[in-house]
Parts: structure tokens; sequence; C-alpha cells
């Protein structure tokens, strides 16, 4: 990623559609003019459109539609975070390749991002669909060092903080379905969460969260047999977003959960969110995993994170992982 590209972009986000002056670019960031003219034609030949004009300088018109490295920096700079995102044009997994990092000593925490998965995998050890550029595949990495039993509610923290960060910054309410997956109203999919985590006898040694979500992409995009069940934020909200300025905006309110995580001020308003973006309340579902599955009501979940369900004759069943699904009456 080009500090210089990241600086000339960050100079037309806070100019907010107004020219700016290759002149005042190459005064204010040290480079000759001519650097500043070869640096615009690139960020052309990338996807990005400049409108020249007379004795007003630039005007940024049009951006990628796809994750692009100086772009999502310029936007990260602006909502004042910089965190270490190592930026890949392919990779198998971010996971994977984030826990490479934490094995070969990489200081975190930090952050792996790729346009393209060719092995992307959520839950249960199922492949995630991340072929297409225009959504987010991302791994955030820590070595948090905190006791086993603090961990448990993590993932539905994090979905949590992120439907929150949607609903203010874009007025859509997400609905989080145990144990991680984010709905749109209608109920389809749009993102899936996938914790994983080195522990020691003790304490939480590594820890990986990824997250996959779909940001811009359309039915089209998706493989013919989830189409009817996932969907993205552009197609809930109906309007064209900037990727890469949502982009940001999620890994910033990321961040800001995992350090209310470790404070652990998380707890304060861990219930409140739940109850409002909690989708399986008073629902009959069938939850599977290992063994037997077990049927009921769902009737929230406990301070660990844990499903409770009533099931037959009214007993309380607390579920602490599986694979939750609607039972057709």
């Amino acid at each position: 990623m080009s500090v210089l590209d990241s600086s000339i972009l960050l100079a037309f986000l806070e100019a907010e559609g107004e020219p700016v002056s290759g002149d005042r670019l190459a005064k204010e960031l040290g480079v000759s003019r001519v650097a500043i003219w070869s640096r615009l034609e690139r960020l052309r030949a990338s996807g990005f459109g400049f409108k020249a004009s007379t004795r007003k300088g630039y005007q940024l018109k049009t951006v990628p539609r796809e994750i692009n490295a100086a772009l999502l920096d310029a936007h990260l700079r602006r909502l004042k975070v910089r965190p270490e995102i190592e930026f890949l044009t392919s990779v198998d997994s971010t996971n994977s390749e984030a826990e490479r990092r934490l094995a070969a000593g990489q200081e975190a925490p930090f952050g792996v991002l790729a346009r393209v998965q060719s092995a992307g995998r959520g839950r249960l050890g199922r492949k995630w669909h991340s072929g297409q550029v225009g959504n987010l595949y991302l791994s955030l990495a820590f070595r948090p060092f905190i006791p086993h039993e603090r961990l448990k509610p993590f993932t539905l923290w994090m979905g949590l903080a992120l439907c929150a960060h949607i609903e203010l910054a874009h007025g859509l309410k997400l609905g989080l379905k145990w144990p991680n997956d984010l709905q749109t109203p209608d109920g389809r999919k749009v993102a899936g969460m996938l914790t994983e985590a080195r522990l020691d006898v003790d304490s939480v040694r590594e820890l990986v969260f990824g997250i996959g979500f779909n940001i811009i992409g359309q039915p089209k995009d998706f493989p013919v047999e989830i189409r009817t069940l996932a969907s993205s934020l552009e197609q809930a909200l109906g309007h064209a977003l900037d990727i890469n300025q949502v982009a940001a905006g999620v890994i910033a309110a990321l961040l800001r959960a995992w350090e209310q995580f470790e404070d652990g001020v998380w707890a304060r308003s861990f219930r409140k969110l739940w109850q409002h973006h909690d989708v399986l309340v008073g629902k009959s579902v069938r939850v599977g995993l290992r063994g037997d599955p077990v049927a009921g009501i769902v009737d929230g979940i406990d301070d660990e994170g844990s499903l409770i369900l009533r099931t037959g004759g009214g007993r309380r069943k607390v579920v602490s992982s599986g694979e939750v699904t609607l039972r057709k009456h």
C-alpha cells in the first residue's frame, strides 16, 4: 500500500467533493507537481475517476467497487484509526493467514484482509463462499492472555457491536442469529463470524476473530444454492455503497468492541443490545451439534452467551454450542 496514494486520497475525502489543487497537494506532501499528476494517473488506472477543473484542481468523482488498500487506509485515517492491517489480493483464508503470522511471532493486534479467499471457512468446518471482490473478508488477531471463561460471550459481543454500528451508521437494524450469523430484517444472511483460539492451561494465548461481510454483493453474484438465503448490506439498503468507507467503519467498530471487551466494560450494554438484535427469542428451534438434537422454545441467553431453551414439560436446557434451525409447525 502506497502511503503517498493514501495521503492524496485522504485530501480528497476531506475536501468532500470540492476541488483539490495539485499545487497544494505537492506542497503539503513534499513532492513535485509532476509526481502528483503521475499518482493520479495510476489511481485512474486502478478505478478512480478524477475531474480536472482549470485553475481549481481536481475533484474525486468515482471510486473502485472493490477493496482498495490506499482508499481503505485513507478512510481509516479519517476515522483516526490506524490498525496494522495486511492487505492481500487473494489468500486461502484470512483466519489461517492470521494464525500463521501469530505462530511466526508477529506482534498483535493486527488484521489480515483479502479481496478473495480460495478456502474461506465458517463454523463446523463449513466453506464460506468468498470469491467475490465486493465483500469484506477480514481477520483480527490478538494475544489477550485472558481466562478461558471470559472468552465465551466474545463472538456474540463482536456481532452485537457490529449490529449497533450498522444501525447507527446506515439506519438498518440487523439481527443476530445465535451464535454467529448477522441477518437482514427479512432474514437473509449478510455476515458470518468465526472465532478461533489457542489456549494455555489457564489463559487464552492467541485469538483470531474472522468475519465475512457481504457489503455490495448482488443476488447474481452468489452461488445458486444460497441466493435465496444470502443478501448484502447494499441490497438491503437499496442504494449504492462505497465498500471502502463501509469497511473502514466496520474495522473501527470491531476494534472499539475489542477494547471494550478487553477492558470489561462490554458487559454494561451486552444484555440491552442482545434484546434489541436477537432474532430467535420466542421461536421454536432445533439445536444440533453432537449427539441427539435438542428442540425447544428460545428463552434468551445466559450471562456467558449460552442459549436457553424451554423444552417439553417446561424444562430449562442451556446449550453452549450448536447449529440452530427453525422448526416448522
